[in-house]
């Protein structure tokens, strides 16, 4: 039977309309679809442009007379830079348009990408990555904010893990068509490709919503889920009515806390660093991210390099291993999510730290033989869950971030812990490329790799900590917020 170009187009239209009323029922809603798409894409950059450093690692050092540590130091200077730059751009995000600031950043972002592309020296392309980092710091501070006031509290693990997926996705994107085009055509072309999607998103994160502040949520009628009435979507509450967070509307004795008076908007910056380092849990989520973070930078530079050598296999099937074990991470961040706020509506108020801590700790003993193990039928596997369970943590921790903090100040919250984390992990591409040259004389990598899973494992130990510490600071966050309320 044939079928009408007409006909097949019509089809491929109602296939689409079906698909995305499926994903708006998923994520509550076709506003909260638009959000979590926006903030996906947004996010996906940061991980096309570390796709595209890995491919490109090995031409770069041979355009360039450089060995592993100078690749390991582009990807240190962006983060470095993005660390100082991450602290205005908190001040930013609590004070103007949200979504125009990302419009302006990523616009931005393609002019660096394609400067990055045309540099004729690696000074030139150390300068640029540089430039990169500062731009980027933006998507921190900005998409956290957002979050926050685009989704409901007990939403937010869920639907932050669907929007995490876009780096995941955009890591396996810049993978996969950076080795495309550096088969057909030079490492240029291979770096500078993202700037035309960024000019693209650019125009559409400028048009795009700026939500309410304050915690303000979408419409209660489009937040409920199928089969849930409006205040089932709320968490339980009334329509209309504030959520209560978990841990009580109390504020425990010793609790870090604002005068009753005193709004949080209102609180000079110096002020606002001060508060949230106070804050035990987000301490706590800073040193833990850090290390988690540490081994996660250093590994995602030099990953496909990681499997031509510990496989003996090309670029091409090395990149193709390497998007196998990242569909591992987006698995992990869908059910990571949904797994902490499953928890915290059935009455597990530490919903939200006991999956990174449990995700963390079995994360290390899957990886640590994966990494060693040199047949690839055997270690993949393992890398594909080791990577899920590490992936696991960053939806629910990142929920928890936003819990513990009043709304007026979720921007420069997020600055603060960005820099602090960032500056703790700039240098683990560095140190893996230092290390994996000089420290270790055979199979430097894979050692590199091996010794390193002891960050993740020192991070769930650690993570116990906040078992403790964060239901009183949700508590101490919703009365500092009621001031402005």
């Amino acid at each position: 039977m044939t079928v009408s170009p007409a006909a097949a187009l019509r089809r491929l239209r109602a296939l689409g309309r079906g698909a995305r009323t499926r994903a708006g029922r998923t994520v509550g809603g076709e506003q909260s679809l638009r959000a979590v798409l926006l903030l996906a894409l947004v996010v996906s950059l940061d991980g096309a442009d570390k796709g595209t450093l890995a491919v490109n690692a090995v031409s770069l050092e041979q355009a360039f007379g450089v060995g592993h540590t100078a690749i390991g130091l582009l990807a240190s200077i962006a983060s470095l830079t993005s660390a100082a730059f991450t602290l205005p751009i908190g001040v930013l995000t609590d004070r103007v348009v949200r979504v125009r600031l990302l419009g302006a950043s990523i616009l931005l972002w393609a002019v660096v990408t394609l400067l990055s592309g045309a540099a004729t020296s690696y000074g030139w392309l150390v300068a640029a990555r540089a430039l990169l980092g500062a731009v980027t710091a933006t998507s921190g501070p900005t998409v956290a904010s957002l979050v926050g006031d685009y989704f409901p509290m007990a939403d937010r693990a869920r639907l932050y893990g669907y929007i995490l997926v876009g780096e995941f996705v955009g890591t396996g994107v810049g993978i996969a068509v950076t080795s495309a085009v550096s088969a057909v055509l030079s490492w240029r072309y291979a770096v500078a490709w993202p700037a035309i999607p960024a000019a693209v998103l650019a125009w559409f994160a400028w048009r795009a919503r700026e939500p309410a502040r304050g915690g303000q949520n979408l419409p209660q009628r489009d937040l409920a889920a199928p089969g849930r009435d409006q205040g089932e979507a709320a968490g339980g509450a009334e329509p209309g009515a504030p959520h209560r967070p978990p841990g009580g509307g109390r504020t425990p004795a010793g609790s870090t806390a604002l005068r009753r008076d005193t709004d949080p908007a209102d609180l000079p910056w110096l002020r606002v660093v001060g508060y949230v380092l106070r804050i035990r849990t987000i301490l706590i989520m800073i040193v833990a991210s850090t290390l988690g973070y540490f081994f996660l930078a250093g590994v995602r530079t030099f990953a496909v390099l990681f499997a031509t050598q510990q496989y003996g296999v090309t670029r091409g099937v090395a990149g193709i291993l390497t998007l196998l074990v990242g569909a591992g991470g987006v698995v992990g961040l869908v059910v990571g999510g949904r797994t902490a706020d499953r928890l915290l509506a059935g009455g597990r108020t530490n919903a939200r730290v006991i999956v990174p801590v449990i995700s963390l700790f079995c994360a290390s003993l899957v990886l640590a033989p994966g990494l060693v193990i040199p047949a690839p039928g055997i270690a993949v596997p393992l890398l594909i869950l080791g990577t899920g369970l590490l992936a696991a943590t960053n939806p629910p921790l990142d929920a928890a971030r936003l819990d513990v903090v009043p709304p007026p100040l979720w921007g420069r919250a997020e600055s603060v812990r960005t820099a602090a984390r960032t500056l703790g992990e700039f240098g683990a591409p560095l140190l893996f490329g230092y290390a994996s040259s000089h420290v270790f004389t055979t199979h430097g990598l894979r050692w590199t790799f091996l010794v390193s899973v002891l960050a993740l494992l020192a991070a769930s130990l650690l993570g116990t900590l906040a078992l403790r510490t964060y239901p009183g600071d949700v508590a101490a966050a919703a009365a500092a917020t009621a001031p402005a309320r």
